[in-house]
């Protein structure tokens, strides 16, 4: 489903924003752009809120989403937060040998052959790593690296396909993940792993991409939100009793640790699932400019990053340095950073974020001077964590802290 970009929400009038920019700047005054922050009660905010939505059900933090080992520790001590969703094997095993945490979930299946001779060789390594699995070409994948008898036994979670496939008819709405469709399927698969030396079905991942992933929220789309809030019901009704037969249907062949489902925008809906023994979040924590969009709830923005201005070109116009900070995903507008500090700043439609510069038009532009910062947002989380070693953690007009970011200790996993 294509996605417009989102409006924005009314919750930050004039003086607010301009508090927030005088806060953030006299903070890190003595620092050279471009840097990039985390408001750290707007971090705490969010996490408490994020919980509070989970209603009790534990949130398996998702790493991407953060990309930090500071931040994730942080999360991971506060009450409702249980548990690592990693990208990658390479990263769940870099987590779990620093004490970051001692369960952890790869969310997307694996083919690095060196990481999972680690993980298969390693006692400790094995007992708290768990492997996606939603293929038996994936269990040969690992029966090739080393043979059952003489590896360690191999912690699986299985994933069911969310998305909304409506009579099985040409139109499908959600990520492209799973091709496990059915509880039927999922059964099957689930009984090849446990009939299968050398691995444990411990879990179910089950993510619905087109309802915790999608904004519902679009001032001036006339029809879209409407629209976008009747597939989330309808999808949503429909998932409830299909994720339900499929955990019913591997529960009869498997005793599960977990069942894991849901993401930021659908923590109510998905928690309130009875089949569901954990959720997953992490760019709750952080607010992106993606999450502006979502009606259900009202998250605090908590990342920044600030670029300077190095030229005037005309009236109305100023450029930062650098800024092509482009989210993942399917290319629009909606991918791209926002300048949110000064209000009245827009990019150049003809320009966008650029590698080497970004011109920004506006108003606020003629009040701004070469030196100057502008504080962007980025549209998605944890990828602003690839273009900086570390962030600052401020609390009001202070420095409180800082953290490195995966970049920063020179992991680099996808």
């Amino acid at each position: 489903m294509a996605v417009p970009t989102p409006g924005e929400r009314p919750r930050a009038t004039s003086g607010s924003r301009a508090d927030l920019r005088h806060r953030l700047e006299a903070a890190t005054k003595v620092y050279d752009a471009p840097l990039a922050v985390i408001e750290m009660d707007a971090w705490e905010s969010n996490a408490a809120d994020l919980a509070r939505r989970a209603g009790g059900v534990p949130i398996r933090v998702a790493s991407k989403s953060v990309r930090s080992r500071e931040l994730l520790r942080d999360v991971l001590k506060r009450d409702g937060y249980s548990g690592v969703l990693a990208l990658t094997l390479a990263e769940a095993l870099w987590l779990v040998g620093t004490d970051v945490s001692d369960d952890v979930v790869v969310g997307y299946p694996t083919a690095d052959r060196g990481a999972l001779f680690r993980l298969i060789q390693d006692e400790q390594l094995a007992a708290t790593v768990t492997i996606m699995v939603d293929d038996v070409a994936q269990l040969d994948l690992i029966d090739a690296v080393s043979p059952p008898h003489q590896r360690e036994t191999v912690r699986v979670c299985i994933e069911l396909d969310c998305s909304w496939w409506p009579g099985r008819g040409p139109v499908r709405i959600g990520a492209r993940r799973s091709p496990l469709h059915s509880p039927e399927s999922l059964a099957r698969l689930a009984r090849i792993v446990t009939d299968r030396p050398g691995f444990r079905l411990v879990g179910i991942m089950a993510y619905e991409s087109q309802i915790a992933g999608v904004p519902d929220r679009f001032p001036g789309r006339i029809g879209y939100g409407p629209f976008v809030r009747w597939m989330k019901r309808r999808s949503g009704r429909e998932l409830r009793a299909r994720r339900a037969g499929a955990v019913e249907a591997v529960r009869t062949v498997a005793d599960l640790e977990f069942v894991n489902g849901g993401g930021t925008g659908s923590l109510e809906r998905t928690a309130a699932e009875d089949v569901i023994t954990e959720v997953a979040a992490g760019s709750g924590l952080l607010a992106p400019r993606l999450f502006d969009g979502y009606r259900g709830f009202d998250l605090q923005p908590a990342s920044f990053f600030a670029l300077p201005v190095v030229r005037r070109p005309g009236a109305g116009v100023v450029t930062v340095l650098g800024g092509g900070y482009v989210a993942s995903g399917a290319a629009g507008r909606d991918r791209l950073p926002v300048p949110w500090l000064p209000e009245g700043l827009r990019l150049d439609n003809a320009e966008g974020a650029g590698e080497a510069q970004t011109p920004l038009l506006g108003a606020a532009a003629d009040s701004l001077a070469i030196g100057d910062w502008v504080w962007f947002r980025h549209a998605k989380a944890g990828e602003l964590g690839e273009r900086f070693e570390l962030m600052y953690l401020v609390r009001g007009e202070r420095r409180v802290g800082t953290v490195t970011t995966y970049r920063g200790e020179g992991k680099s996993f996808l």
